[in-house]
């Protein structure tokens, strides 16, 4: 099956695909750093690397498709369509209306099969109205649906972070998405990083041998057969941040810190609860969203997560290279759909 992927960021969708057995030949994303990223990662697909809204009529009628079966698949932004947004909760927002072009090249390439993927608050941010236009126009080009919210954690992802999902289907026959796996009990940040190299605050080498053996066939599934990793990089956060850090708890966040400490903070009723929140070892991750700007601790050291360990919470390889500046990366990991959720809904779809 032959697969186009919109907003692709660095590649967790893609991943999840081609791990699925589908073919990527095309990817659009305007962030070069994310475009970059991708590339290393997937060399042998075309790059798109612009706006999408410029992604002309002529170019994607010569996109190849094949004959085993077309795919359109991507998530636009969707910061305007998120719980943790409450500023551009718009419809006027142009930059929350980015999925008509989703469904522009849908139209144009029209392939056998779509995904879609966001932020589950696109379900309700202005009353439904996005998903409902979505759905309508879909519908118009003859596609059968189903859709839901699927949560990482029951698809053996370390991790509780709900996504929307959407399978369209031109075949005459629907597509469901899948069903949570059962499993003993769900994957842990342990089972996730406990191998991974130990570092301290501030760390700035990126390659490092691995710390210790893998602690879970999830994390031995990730790490193959590699004898060191990268992205080891973490925040240097200052000494005032770290002695923060300190009164946290395991599920603790901001409340737990003295309040003289917390000065600089106009009004603390204001801050939302993933704000310096420290993980718990034993149990899940909370979502790994802006894990730098939210101050997300460590279960057990006193500093941020690295790109690596975020990037193993989110299930991507641990092969897998993310370019640019500390900043950047820490975007394209966060940014990203995790790849085994992926491939979990892209394994509904029949791929030969």
């Amino acid at each position: 099956m032959i697969a186009i992927d919109l907003f692709s960021g660095a590649g967790g969708m893609s991943t999840g695909a081609i791990e699925a057995g589908i073919d990527v030949r095309f990817a659009v994303d305007k962030d070069r750093c994310a475009a970059a990223a991708y590339h290393q990662n997937h060399p042998h697909c075309e790059m798109f690397v612009d706006d999408i809204r410029r992604l002309s009529s002529q170019k994607i009628k010569q996109i190849p498709r094949g004959s085993d079966g077309t795919l359109v698949f991507g998530g636009p932004p969707c910061q305007g369509f998120s719980y943790s947004n409450t500023r551009t909760r718009v419809v006027d927002n142009k930059n929350n209306w980015l999925f008509e072009d989703f469904i522009r090249v849908v139209k144009i390439w029209q392939p056998d099969f779509v995904v879609f993927e966001n932020v589950q608050g696109i379900v309700n941010i202005a009353r439904g109205i996005i998903l409902d236009i979505l759905i309508d126009r879909l519908d118009r080009l003859g596609y059968i649906l189903d859709h839901g919210i699927l949560n990482a954690v029951n698809f053996g992802v370390p991790q509780k972070r709900n996504r929307f999902f959407l399978i369209g289907s031109r075949t005459g026959n629907i597509v469901k998405l899948p069903e949570a796996i059962t499993t003993p009990q769900p994957m842990t940040v342990k089972d996730a990083i406990a191998d991974l190299p130990d570092l301290e605050n501030g760390a700035s080498i990126s390659r490092l041998p691995y710390g210790d053996i893998p602690p879970s066939e999830y994390a031995k599934t990730l790490r193959k057969k590699l004898d060191e990793c990268s992205s080891n990089l973490v925040t240097k956060n200052n000494d005032e941040i770290i002695h923060r850090y300190r009164f946290v708890p395991p599920g603790g966040n901001w409340g737990n810190i003295p309040l003289h400490m917390m000065k600089n903070y106009k009004d603390r009723n204001r801050c939302h609860t993933g704000i310096y929140h420290r993980l718990y070892y034993n149990r899940p991750s909370v979502v790994i969203g802006n894990y730098r700007k939210n101050m997300l601790i460590h279960p057990l050291k006193n500093r941020g997560l690295s790109v690596r360990e975020a990037a193993r919470i989110q299930s991507f390889p641990d092969s897998y290279e993310f370019f640019g500046s500390i900043g950047f990366q820490q975007q394209q990991v966060a940014d990203a759909v995790p790849p085994k959720l992926a491939r979990y809904v892209f394994k509904q779809l029949p791929v030969e």
